[in-house]
């Protein structure tokens, strides 16, 4: 089908119309403070076998602060670490900016883990569990319905992945499942991935970071 003028101002009007509707929706939980990142030097493959580290795309935190549904990014990595941490384990947290694809993102942060067991998250929120034997494009969890993931899918996925690093075999994280949500969200994930993908150095390393929450 070809894209005529009228069109596209069409489609560009929706994806304002929807931004603002999302701009104007209540988080729950209140803002969880300012998220800061400091970076400690290029990430190393870690050699603690009690870790999972979680890969941030390239614009989480900085560039972007909030999910698809403005969930904001510093409650999204409290839940992540403190699921982790629940279990006994480590969370560990990289940038890495040479990719802006989640599995890509997930499976590097899988091998940089001495557990071998990673996290991948995106900033409009999609999020993957890795394992560094695997190939990329495959995975252990994938949660690619950004727009249905809450807080606390946020918290299991990092329950999850601690368990997996530990050697168990969980049930995969429960997640809704709604057919609306592609067609609704799917022009505001695009421009909102073409931004992330601004931010991508190719053949970047990968930087260890400090986090805190102001």
């Amino acid at each position: 089908m070809e894209l005529n003028e009228k069109l596209l101002k069409s489609i560009i009007a929706e994806v304002i119309q929807n931004l603002n509707m999302a701009e104007s929706k209540p988080v729950v939980g209140g803002e969880g403070g300012k998220l800061v990142l400091k970076c400690l030097g290029n990430a190393d493959t870690g050699k603690r076998k009690d870790e999972v580290v979680i890969g941030l795309a390239p614009a989480f935190g900085e560039f972007q602060t909030k999910t698809i549904t403005k969930i904001p990014h510093a409650l999204v990595l409290r839940e992540l670490m403190a699921g982790i941490e629940e279990e006994g384990l480590k969370a560990r947290v990289v940038k890495v900016t040479k990719t802006s694809d989640v599995s890509f993102i997930a499976h590097h942060a899988a091998t940089l883990s001495g557990s071998g067991i990673g996290i991948g998250i995106q900033s409009k929120g999609t999020t993957v569990i890795h394992q560094k034997d695997l190939f990329p494009l495959s995975n252990v969890e994938l949660f690619p319905q950004a727009p249905l993931i809450t807080l606390e899918v946020y918290r299991e996925i990092g329950r999850n992945a601690a368990k997996y690093a530990k050697g168990e075999s969980p049930n995969p994280v429960p997640t809704m499942n709604d057919q609306m949500a592609r067609p609704k969200y799917q022009a505001i994930a695009a421009l909102l991935h073409i931004k992330e993908t601004e931010h991508v150095v190719l053949d970047s390393p990968s930087k260890e970071l400090s986090v805190s929450f102001e």
